[in-house]
């Protein structure tokens, strides 16, 4: 899932000084499962706003409404009405959510609430860790589904550093070494012999280098 963080209380007030009339936005999906932009936090941040902005001697009118996703249109069209009373908008989507909110409707100024930080997985309660990149060319077959590209410091595909132990990475120590993992899942699914293969270097065509990605799937459009 994608996982995001809040801004200060104190950034976003600033994103908004200008504005007396504002529409707080949550997303019901990956930013409601991190805890950073769904009902809850979205009311949270509210009532953080309404009480900085009246003790500011700047009062302001929030409105709240969460949608199921901000990614897709289907769901934002049915924020018209509430947009239309506000000066402004503040998203607690995803930085896609935000971008698709400010191209639907683009007389109204959207602001992000949130850092989008990485694609990741709930670790423990409240600790979510990175685990994929999006780089556009998915080698998890070949490494017993732990990425490298990910969770190698180096990036490494061809096996570990020379600095690494089987209990830390060289890099961060906190961190296991992403080789000695992937040692592990291939022994205990008898595949180590997939180590013995010399992966190619790594197709970065079709990562984020080049510029904005786009998908399309021919055989699903109408």
């Amino acid at each position: 899932m994608i996982v995001a963080s809040p801004k200060p209380v104190s950034e976003l007030q600033q994103i908004i000084v200008r504005h007396k009339k504002v529409l707080f936005v949550g997303c019901g999906t990956c930013v409601t499962v991190c805890l950073a932009g769904g009902e809850r936090e979205v009311g949270i941040a509210g009532y953080a706003t309404r009480m900085a902005r009246r003790l500011a001697g700047q009062p302001i009118e929030l409105e709240l409404v969460t949608i199921e996703r901000q990614c897709e249109n289907e769901f934002i069209k049915d924020l018209a009405a509430a947009v239309e009373r506000a000066d402004a908008v503040v998203s607690f989507g995803c930085g896609a959510g935000v971008q698709a909110v400010a191209e639907r409707f683009v007389g109204k100024p959207v602001y992000a609430a949130l850092n989008t930080n990485f694609l990741g997985i709930l670790a423990e309660q409240a600790v979510w860790t990175e685990k994929c990149l999006a780089c556009g060319d998915c080698v998890l077959a070949e490494f017993g589904g732990i990425c490298p590209v990910t969770r190698c410091a180096k990036h490494l595909l061809n096996g570990p550093c020379g600095g690494s132990t089987p209990e830390r990475c060289e890099v961060s120590e906190d961190s296991p070494c992403a080789w000695q993992l992937i040692y592990q899942r291939l022994s205990a699914i008898g595949q180590l012999d997939r180590l013995e293969k010399i992966q190619p270097p790594k197709n970065w065509s079709v990562a984020w280098f080049g510029g904005a990605r786009k998908l399309v799937r021919n055989e699903h459009r109408i």
